[in-house]
């Protein structure tokens, strides 16, 4: 499926969902443009991770997706999200896709500026999602690079304590097919912990089946943005429909799907605010 048609299938039934829910007053058309995607939510959750060594235990790792420079995102605001981020102190920061919708002049110096700014106490590691590809793949990934994350396409790195070692792979754009699990996994020991950052949630159900991964860390979706009661979310994405937001359990690994703190057009967010994950591995 190619972008032009499923953003304009996306953008169509987004609208009207917006449209549908009847807050279109001027309290509820600012609610939902400028309060609620700026009321930025931390959600704590602890994961156990299988063949997670003692040492590694308490790790945190907080999740960012979903950024959407050259969208509604502005270096500023982003600025504001990596302050919320570095308050919580973490040991790894995982980004995982869509840095940019698009590219204008300051769009890869806002990437490198911000990333810059991040503070991990032992890895910034990152994937690439599909509007990184729609747009362009190797500017976007270059300036991952330049801003200091560890950019993992179809690679894994590992994180040292010890004698211990705990993996985080990364698979490039899985709606664009440049993923390479094996390629991802190679040289990784069997039955070790192992965290996989995909930026398309419904490959979990590919990802679970190797019984290589613990745990996957997607994007994606925003949740929807729009979520209307008894309903939940009336549009998702494409590889983004049955896994939309938060914690699965999928044939025994665990995947995590944040929220975003980004936005695509129409730029609103409503029952569905932006999401910072703080993520607490255990044993």
């Amino acid at each position: 499926m190619s972008e032009p048609i499923s953003r304009r299938k996306f953008l169509k039934y987004a609208t009207s969902s917006v449209l549908g829910v009847g807050m279109m007053g001027i309290g509820g058309a600012a609610w939902i443009t400028r309060i609620e995607p700026a009321a930025y939510e931390v959600t704590y959750t602890t994961i156990p991770l299988p063949h997670l060594d003692p040492q590694f235990s308490g790790l945190t790792i907080v999740q960012i997706s979903d950024i959407h420079f050259a969208d509604w995102m502005t270096r500023e605001r982003m600025l504001g999200v990596v302050e919320q981020v570095n308050s919580l102190q973490p040991d790894v920061i995982a980004i995982t896709g869509d840095f940019v919708s698009g590219i204008w002049q300051n769009t890869p110096g806002d990437i490198v500026e911000t990333l810059r700014a991040l503070r991990p106490r032992e890895a910034l590691a990152a994937c690439l999602g599909n509007h990184d590809h729609w747009t362009n793949a190797r500017i976007v990934g270059q300036a991952v690079q330049d801003g200091g994350a560890r950019l993992l396409l179809n690679e894994h790195v590992a994180l040292q304590r010890g004698d211990a070692t705990l993996y985080i792979a990364g698979v490039d754009d899985i709606w664009e097919r440049q993923n390479d699990l094996d390629a991802a996994l190679a040289g990784i020991p069997e039955q070790s912990p192992v965290i996989l950052l995909a930026h398309e949630p419904d490959y979990a159900d590919e990802v679970a089946r190797t019984g290589r991964v613990g745990l996957q860390l997607s994007g994606h979706t925003h949740g929807g943005q729009v979520r209307l009661p008894f309903v939940g979310a009336p549009a998702l994405p494409e590889l983004g429909h049955k896994y939309d937001m938060g914690l699965f359990d999928v044939s025994g690994m665990a995947l995590y799907v944040t929220r975003g703190v980004g936005m695509v057009a129409p730029y609103v967010r409503f029952n569905c605010r932006p999401e910072i994950t703080h993520i607490t591995l255990s044993l």
